[in-house]
């Protein structure tokens, strides 16, 4: 039977970090690899995959249309876990929080190459934007529906977590509910962060761990607002997460990521 759990449910904070880093990850490579395959049926482009990269030689107009099909796989996955959370009251506690993170990293990274795109026509999206002809006022819409969504995404993440992982003592006031997911996504955001390093290297630090630590307290911190405004959850007490599932899946990652994806593997 679950035992209530204390203020601060330690087994709970890391599986949740561990779920942070690995969602990270997947995220990540999906989008590197949705950014590799078109490109790798473009007449003249030779296209490598890496674990944290992609490269290509040859030039053609259409590749920096493709620049945006990262992003646009962070939202699609995004979405689809979103999906899947929002019917998983029967699901065990360690499968909650993999699609939770799932979620919050696929929109997360994909709304943020959104915001990011209609401000820096260099950034992958941005070469989307500047080859569909996005005129300065279409890119200022782009960018407030980006954060307009940064914001509700977090509002919903934070209902979801408080209904998924909550118990009734730990949300019953606003000031419980922020407290909550401080601890149990505001921390593993911040903690994720250097966990990536391993899994990113060799590059530079800003998109080895500052970037993506950025990120997850950007959702996080909307997530953290969005807890004021859920109810308090109906669960008397929380069954343990396995820590075993994450950090094994996170081993396996850094296996496939080092051993096999750094060497590059080439699709065309």
């Amino acid at each position: 039977m679950a035992a209530h759990r204390s203020a601060w449910d330690g087994r709970f904070v890391i599986a949740s970090t561990l779920f942070a880093a690995l969602g990270f990850n997947l995220i990540f490579f999906g989008q590197e690899l949705m950014l590799t395959l078109p490109k790798a049926f473009v007449p003249g482009i030779h296209v490598w995959l890496y674990h944290n990269n992609h490269h290509w030689e040859g030039d053609a107009p259409i590749l920096s249309l493709l620049q945006g099909t990262g992003g646009l796989t962070d939202l699609i996955l995004g979405l689809v876990f979103a999906g899947l959370l929002n019917a998983a009251s029967a699901r065990s506690m360690t499968t909650r929080l993999f699609l939770f993170w799932m979620a919050f990293q696929g929109l997360y990274q994909g709304l943020s190459q959104i915001v990011i795109g209609a401000l820096l026509p260099g950034n992958d999206m941005g070469m989307a934007f500047v080859y569909l002809g996005f005129s300065p006022a279409v890119k200022k819409v782009a960018l407030a529906l980006g954060l307009f969504l940064s914001v509700a995404a977090g509002f919903w993440l934070a209902r979801a977590a408080i209904r998924l992982f909550g118990t009734a003592a730990e949300t019953l006031t606003p000031g419980g509910r922020i407290g909550f997911l401080f601890r149990t996504v505001m921390v593993p955001a911040l903690v994720a962060g250097p966990i990536l390093i391993p899994f990113r290297m060799p590059r530079d630090n800003i998109e080895l761990f500052i970037f993506p630590t950025v990120l997850m307290l950007f959702g996080a911190l909307w997530v953290l607002i969005g807890a004021g405004f859920c109810p308090t959850a109906a669960r008397p007490a929380r069954p343990s997460p396995s820590l075993a599932v994450p950090l094994a899946a996170l081993v396996v990652v850094l296996l496939v990521f080092q051993l096999v994806l750094r060497p590059g593997i080439q699709f065309s």
